[in-house]
């Protein structure tokens, strides 16, 4: 367990306009909640993480339910976040994972997921789970509870978990639970501005982080660039 926070490697979005608004970027050994609704760009964001923890030396590690390695790879080289390099040479390994379909499929899940999380540790430095929505929907929110008070033992062994949810997933005061147990939460919505639909990132905080967070992020998601910032000004003429 890293005693010093100073010690502490950062995890970079890879943009140096978004890490400034995270505060620098995030401390490893951190829990992160990713939050928002439907096409808010979860997902992108996701992706913009692990190219950034990849791009900085992290070793890393996606379960994901939204896509296979193939579909994954192709959406992310078409948002000039390629990593084929990487799962080739072994610093990035990817986990397609069945949604859950009812609470016996959701308690496996969560029961093999920890075991591996296991097997990961010490050869893998972030993972990324993506998403947990269909998994927490199938079982009491105490059993959701308990299975992150379990991934947090790994962060104290300095694994970073990132985790996505719906907005739809709880209702608030079970996110208000789940948020004070992660070191990081972002949060994610759409907002239609005069005819334009944008994304805004909100950083509603990150535990250690070098400056201040608390910022919002705008942001449309372009073919071939990727997350394009949009300044606020911009957004609201």
């Amino acid at each position: 367990m890293v005693s010093e926070v100073s010690e502490r490697r950062v995890v970079s979005t890879g943009s140096a306009e978004i890490d400034k608004k995270m505060g620098g970027g995030i401390p490893e050994g951190s829990l992160i909640l990713v939050e928002g609704s439907s096409n808010a760009g979860k997902s992108v964001v996701t992706q913009q993480l692990i190219h950034g923890a990849l791009n900085g030396g992290f070793r890393c590690a996606l379960y994901t339910t939204e896509n296979t390695s193939r579909s994954l790879f192709r959406q992310m080289s078409s948002l000039s976040l390629d990593v084929t390099d990487f799962y080739l040479l072994g610093a990035l390994n990817v986990y397609p994972v069945p949604a859950a379909m009812n609470p016996e499929a959701a308690n496996d899940a969560f029961d093999r997921l920890l075991r591996h999380l296991g097997r990961l540790q010490g050869r893998f430095d972030c993972v990324f789970l993506d998403s947990l929505t269909s998994f927490v929907s199938q079982v009491p929110e105490s059993q959701t509870l308990a299975f992150l008070t379990a991934v947090k033992e790994f962060v104290d062994e300095n694994m970073t978990i990132f985790m996505t949810l719906h907005s739809h997933a709880f209702e608030e005061a079970m996110f208000m639970r789940i948020r004070s147990l992660c070191d990081a939460h972002l949060r994610l919505r759409t907002e239609e501005v005069r005819d334009q639909v944008i994304k805004v990132l909100e950083v509603a905080k990150v535990r250690g982080a070098e400056k201040t967070t608390g910022n919002i992020i705008t942001f449309d998601v372009e073919p071939g660039l990727g997350m394009r910032i949009i300044p606020m000004s911009s957004a609201k003429a």
